[in-house]
């Protein structure tokens, strides 16, 4: 299933900002069974834990992290300070503070390089759009009936049978591991959204042995973008989640 460090390391990391979680409990969150290691943290000169990083978000001033994901044409919510856009396109995915922005890159599968970007002094920029979860709960719903028409015209199934069994019970998946108390509707939805960024990788990936020009791929991505958006959305939505 499709990992997005850099959600959980916001959805924790406010947790324990705003006095929802316990600093173990949150960067137990972070670690799973990882090494995480954090270049350019201010007032550092070489890579330190993850577990340091987040104990230095309140000394640095900070009170909540946003998921970004980003896209080719489409970095809102990025800072416009040096080198972070482009790692963040790269990694597909950022944490970003009011003082420090994070970008995760996964070094094989038991090693997370995460990058600091000091914001100090970057213009003010605004967070990522953000629908209501319903909002987005329905952009989800309308994108995949469209999808799933394109699915089967692709005849993607064929040669790829993880597919029907990603979206079989796609209504009733959910997301584990986020913070207590966290919205039903937001773990519903970051569940629904991870499968289908899954289904998303399958269906854009050729399949095994065929000829596909690049018309015809750009057709299949074109007629499958407007599920990526709506995932893109959704995931971001649910990790930006806070209590009102």
């Amino acid at each position: 299933m499709h990992d997005f460090p850099a959600g959980r390391f916001a959805v924790w990391s406010t947790a324990w900002l705003t006095g929802r979680s316990p600093y173990d409990d949150a960067l137990d969150a972070l670690l799973g069974d990882t090494a995480h290691r954090v270049s350019g943290l201010p007032g550092t000169t070489e890579a330190v834990p993850l577990g340091a990083a987040l104990s230095a978000l309140r000394a640095l001033g900070e009170q909540r992290f946003r998921l970004v994901l980003p896209v080719p044409g489409d970095v809102r919510g990025l800072p416009p300070v040096p080198g972070l856009a482009p790692l963040a396109l790269e990694s597909g995915q950022a944490a970003v503070g009011q003082r420090v922005a994070f970008v995760p890159e996964a070094l094989g599968p038991e090693m997370v390089e995460w990058t600091a970007f000091p914001l100090d002094g970057a213009p003010p920029v605004a967070p990522p759009v953000e629908g209501s979860l319903r909002a987005v709960s329905g952009e989800l719903d309308l994108a995949v009936g469209d999808a799933a028409r394109t699915l089967a015209r692709l005849d993607v199934a064929r040669w790829n049978p993880e597919v029907p069994a990603l979206l079989a019970g796609l209504s009733k998946a959910t997301a584990p591991g986020l913070p207590a108390g966290h919205d039903q509707l937001a773990l519903s939805v970051l569940g629904r959204a991870q499968r289908l960024a899954a289904v998303l990788d399958l269906a854009l990936a050729d399949a095994p042995g065929a000829a596909v020009n690049h018309a015809q791929a750009a057709r299949r991505d074109e007629a499958l973008r407007p599920l990526a958006d709506a995932v893109r959305h959704a995931i971001t939505a649910a990790y930006n989640w806070v209590p009102r």
